[in-house]
């Protein structure tokens, strides 16, 4: 049993308290994950340049994490990345640099670095262990300000409660695409073999980060998101439902048992989803709602612009 989340705010060119909103959702329904939080932030496009997020060893002094980002800088550099902002923020490495090469490769040279969080023009990924509240004292998140994310919280069941075991994932390879979800995949390994044939790496066992490189296989490809969600309920056994979100669209896509929970709000200007409906009711307290469950075997996506 896990929590998901997510939000976007549609038909404005600012940016709102996308990190406080999420924080309020995932808090809604922490009691679903209580082992792990973690939040897809996206902001608008840094454009010709790369935003990467690093976990350090938390284990480890001060003096060696200072020594794991000496080594991610030099990796950076060496592969073109020119370094233009960088923080420690909490137990990250966060950097900005500029790059005009193939971020597939990047990708898969960085992680053989150090351990990736996310690649994006405009996505950030924050996770660790603990509750949304404890997250964003340690990393900040409500100050973020964004057009739309995802939020996830975590009950461990088949691995290890740890910051890289927890949601959301990236969809290694591919920059700004994120997925939450809360369900089982049961031909994970058949599905991952078949992308590791043509290449394809993964970096944990997981079989939410499979959903996020399945996606972001057809993306890359020019198959348009709803198309995507649309062939994942098909290709993908088991129970499941899942919110993923790129740099412009946000979407889910539910098993046709639906066993796993879900529900909706939208109006003219934001669409909300999350596991149950006291998630929403944060958002909008003392009000009455009209939500929605998506049916059985559904997907649906929805772009910033309306």
């Amino acid at each position: 049993m896990c929590g998901i989340a997510g939000i976007m705010y549609r038909g404005v060119d600012q940016v709102f308290d996308t990190g406080d909103a999420l924080i309020r959702m995932l808090d809604g329904c922490q009691h679903r994950g209580p082992d792990s939080t973690g939040f897809a932030l996206y902001a608008p496009e840094l454009s010709g340049r790369l935003k990467l997020r690093f976990l350090l060893d938390r284990s480890s002094e001060g003096g060696n994490q200072q020594g794991a980002i000496d080594a991610i800088r030099r990796r950076l550099e060496g592969l073109g990345a020119i370094i233009e902002e960088e923080a420690q923020v909490g137990e990250n490495y966060r950097v900005t640099v500029g790059f005009s090469g193939d971020v597939q490769k990047l990708s898969y040279e960085m992680e053989h670095a150090a351990k990736v969080i996310s690649i994006g023009t405009s996505l950030e990924i924050v996770k660790d262990v603990g509750s949304a509240h404890e997250v964003d004292e340690r990393y900040g998140v409500h100050w973020f300000r964004g057009t739309h994310g995802l939020g996830h919280v975590r009950l461990a069941t088949e691995s290890e409660v740890k910051p890289e075991a927890a949601h959301p994932f990236w969809a290694t390879g591919f920059a700004d695409v994120a997925i939450v979800h809360n369900g089982q995949i049961t031909n994970y390994w058949k599905m991952r073999r078949r992308l590791e044939q043509r290449d394809f790496e993964f970096t944990t066992d997981n079989d939410s980060e499979l959903i996020a490189v399945y996606l972001g296989d057809k993306l890359a490809q020019g198959i348009a998101l709803k198309e995507a969600l649309a062939s994942s309920i098909d290709d993908l056994d088991g129970t499941f439902s899942f919110l993923v979100s790129t740099q412009d669209e946000i979407g889910y896509a539910k098993d046709r048992l639906a066993a796993k929970p879900m529900i909706m709000y939208q109006d003219e200007n934001l669409v909300a989803i999350a596991s149950e409906e006291v998630s929403l009711n944060r958002l909008f307290p003392g009000q009455a709602l009209n939500t929605r469950e998506p049916a059985p075997g559904t997907y649906a996506t929805w772009s910033r612009s309306i």
